[in-house]
Formats: C-alpha cells, structure tokens, sequence
C-alpha cells in the first residue's frame, strides 16, 4: 500500500522551499494589509454590513464544501443576532445554522484564545446538535471510535470505490491531536499565514471526529488567518474561494496525503487561494459601498417597509428581472399593491422601466 504522509518516520516535521513560496506570500501579506488599511478607514456601519456579509458567505459556503446547504436570511439573522448587528430581514432560528455560526464567531472573535481540546469539543457538539448527522447517530464532542471499520476518503459506486485517502487509526488519535494542539498554540517564529496552511493541512489529515472535519479545519483556518491580520473581525472569506475551486482543492489534498514530508506544492496552493480570497473581498466591499451610497442618496425619501426590503434586494443582486409579480412574492402584498409601491418608486426616480418589453414589464434601479 502507498505510504500515507503521516506514516513517514519524521511525520509530523513538515518542511518547504521558502524560495518558492516568499513572492506569493509577500504578494498576501500586501494585500491583507491594504485590505484591513481600507476597513480601518470606514465607519462602524459599513464595516458591520461588511463584516455582516463576509461572515454569511463564510458560513453557507463552508457548508457548501461538505454538500450541506443553509437558508441565507437564516444565516445572516443568527450572525446578525449574535454580533448585535441591525439585521432588516425576518430573524429565523435554525440550530444546524446557529451551531455553524457559533463556531465561526468563536473562531474569530476569539481567535486570540488558546486552542483546546474541550474547545473543539464544544465546536463539534454545536455542528451535531441532536448527536446525530440525518439519520445518523454519531460520536460527538469527542474523538472518532472507527466502530464500522476505517476512516476513509472513498468515490465511486459500491465495490469498485476508489480510496482517494485513509485516515491514521482511531487509537492513535489522542496522542496525534496533543502534539497538534501543542504546536497550534505555541508561538513558532512561523508565518501565521504559512502557520494557517500548515494546521488545515494537518488537521485535515488527522480526521479527528467521525464527521464535520472539513468545517472544523476551515474554522480553525479562519482563526490562524484572523491571529495573521491581529483582528477579530474577517472581510475575506477562504471559504467561499475554496468553495470555487473546490475540485482543484480535493486534488491537492490527496497529492499532498499521499506524498512525502515536503509540502511547498500545498503550501504554494493555499496562498494562491488566500490570494483569490482578498481581491474577491473588492465584490464585496463595493457591494456595501454602493449600498451605501444608495441610502445616503435617496435617504429624504418616504419609503414603506415592502419597498425597503426589495430594494436592498435589488442591491445585493437580484437573479433576473424584477417585475410587479416578483415584487408582490417578495413583498408578501398584492400585484396591485405591488405597482403602487413601483409607480411610487418611477415617480421618485430611483426606480426605471426597462425598455424590452414582452408580456410583464420588467423594472431596474435608476
């Protein structure tokens, strides 16, 4: 059988080529900079809306990864809610959402906290609430048992899987996780950022719990990366750009689990990702600019709650066309109330007709 990287003699002494490396994690540490210099530069409100944003994306597309798909309002309400951010949507409680979000505040806003088992503990008892994944009942809030056989990474229909990657045995766990923790907290002369490469990769190797992993390993990404910008608050989110090249991700994972000791290919990975990362989080902060700028703009005007509501939809990015049936679903109100609260918005020029035509009337803002 090929060797895994954790069965190497030296395991866990990981090693790279900082030549390789040091040009793409200048490149990061420029722009974490320049990032948190422009975050800085706002005022609360905008950066809570920011902060409000990135952390909703974090959250919906760490799940995302492991093929798990959260209600954003739901998402954005618990954030909302735990941060004592205003939140203009309807407040909704789901407890696999609260329990995700939990975990990624804590991940953050303590990011400066030691790591401990009983931390990680309490983050898989907020994922796995009723002690069950579905159907499922599983271990949680402690290490993996491996009663039906095997940790493994499989693909493929019955009896012809391919076993992309098998986890170190159950019983090795505990002492694994200590020399992890260990490490985590110890302050190496070592990049955070490069740390934060190291401990995803590390951690995601062990596969301490029987599920969740995948979402524990981001957060604690999230911590490191978070410890790296020496702030509690996130504006780029990891996460989401995994997410992206989630294929490309898979791939480097089993490369680098299946080879030896010297990890620069995954390290040369993950800050190109980070990269992606921060010049995404541009999208997102214009969006919180223009949305802004639009409320200052238009802030004299008399608006009702249904117009309100849309129009922020509107400027976060509505799928389509708007049209007066749309509006009414949205609004929870009637077609004709609906064009009432669209005329109103012509006359008062923040709303416009579109000139393609067809069988609805189709409306954007001006």
């Amino acid at each position: 059988m090929e060797d895994y990287i954790y069965q190497y003699p030296n395991w866990p002494n990981f090693f790279w080529d900082n030549n390789r490396i040091i040009s793409l994690l200048s490149e990061a540490r420029n722009l974490q900079g320049r990032l948190t210099g422009k975050m800085e530069s706002l005022g609360f409100e905008l950066r809570d809306e920011a902060l409000l944003e990135t952390l909703t994306q974090d959250v919906i597309k760490s799940s995302e990864i492991e093929g798990e798909i959260l209600n954003p309002e739901s998402v954005r309400s618990s954030i909302a809610q735990r941060l004592g951010i205003a939140f203009a949507g309807i407040p909704t409680h789901e407890r696999n959402v609260d329990g995700m979000v939990d975990i990624m505040i804590d991940a953050t806003k303590n990011c400066f906290m030691p790591l401990t088992k009983d931390r990680l503990f309490d983050w898989h008892a907020a994922l796995f609430p009723t002690g069950r994944n579905g159907m499922f009942k599983i271990t949680v809030a402690d290490w993996r048992k491996d009663l039906r056989g095997k940790m493994q990474v499989v693909s493929g229909a019955a009896g012809r899987e391919t076993i992309h990657f098998q986890a170190p045995d159950a019983e090795m766990i505990d002492a694994e996780m200590s020399i992890f923790i260990n490490w985590f907290n110890e302050n190496q002369d070592l990049d955070l950022v490069i740390k934060s490469a190291i401990a995803h990769l590390w951690f995601v190797t062990l596969h301490p719990f029987q599920d969740g992993n995948g979402r524990i390993t981001r957060a604690l990404t999230d911590l490191l990366l978070a410890r790296s910008d020496n702030s509690t608050q996130r504006f780029h989110s990891m996460s989401a750009q995994i997410r992206i090249e989630r294929k490309s991700y898979y791939n480097i994972l089993e490369k680098t689990q299946k080879g030896g000791l010297d990890i620069s290919d995954w390290i040369l990975w993950f800050l190109n990702c980070l990269i992606k990362a921060l010049k995404a989080s541009e999208i997102t902060l214009n969006k919180v600019f223009t949305k802004s700028s639009f409320w200052k703009l238009h802030e004299h005007l008399n608006l009702n709650e249904r117009q309100k509501k849309v129009l922020n939809i509107l400027l976060k990015g509505f799928e389509g066309n708007l049209t007066s049936i749309k509006w009414a679903k949205i609004g929870k109100c009637s077609k004709d109330t609906a064009i009432r609260d669209i005329n109103d918005l012509i006359e008062k020029a923040v709303l416009k007709k579109l000139e393609a035509g067809g069988r609805s009337t189709n409306y954007e803002l001006v």
